[in-house]
């Protein structure tokens, strides 16, 4: 594997490394594809919106995710009410997560991820994806504003690898 030189990707890249092996970076849960039934489980209001149901996508999203900590595409408008199906494609050598959130949620997280790299956690608005996997979300974004998708595994959030996405009054 070749290490990048540019410092951020550098750093992402040895704290993905020295801290565990990615599987082990998330628990040892197997997180694709359970996403669909815990949307409707665990189905809490939050500040950037709700888990949706499978049956109100009005919307599929395809996004990718680099080693180069970045995703693709990396900026995304919905319409307020608007229920999405994110699949997230690993396009990638380490494990990359997909996190929806707002800007101080998704810091705070990624703060607690450099500190306790091997905590586990799931919720209806993330995906955990394995080098060449897939993920998908469901989300019903019933608040307006701007908020983020990142990944929050130690030092990526850090180099850079956010999105946003406008949620806009119909």
């Amino acid at each position: 594997m070749t290490i990048s030189t540019t410092p951020l990707l550098a750093l992402a890249t040895a704290l993905s490394l020295a801290y565990a092996t990615p599987a082990l970076a998330h628990g040892t849960k197997q997180h694709e594809g359970a996403k669909a039934s815990a949307a409707i489980v665990d189905a809490e209001q939050m500040p950037w919106g709700i888990a949706g149901a499978g049956s109100e996508v009005g919307q599929t999203i395809e996004v990718a995710a680099h080693d180069r900590m970045r995703f693709v595409p990396e900026s995304i408008t919905v319409k307020q009410g608007e229920t999405v199906r994110f699949v997230i494609h690993n396009d990638a050598e380490l494990m990359h997560e997909f996190v929806l959130g707002t800007s101080d949620s998704n810091e705070t997280h990624a703060a607690l991820m450099l500190k306790f790299p091997g905590m586990e956690h799931d919720a209806p608005y993330m995906a955990h994806m394995q080098p060449g996997g897939k993920g998908e979300v469901v989300w019903t974004f019933n608040e307006p504003g701007t908020f983020e998708f990142a990944c929050l595994i130690a030092g990526h959030y850090q180099a850079g690898m956010v999105g946003t996405i406008k949620v806009v009054a119909d």
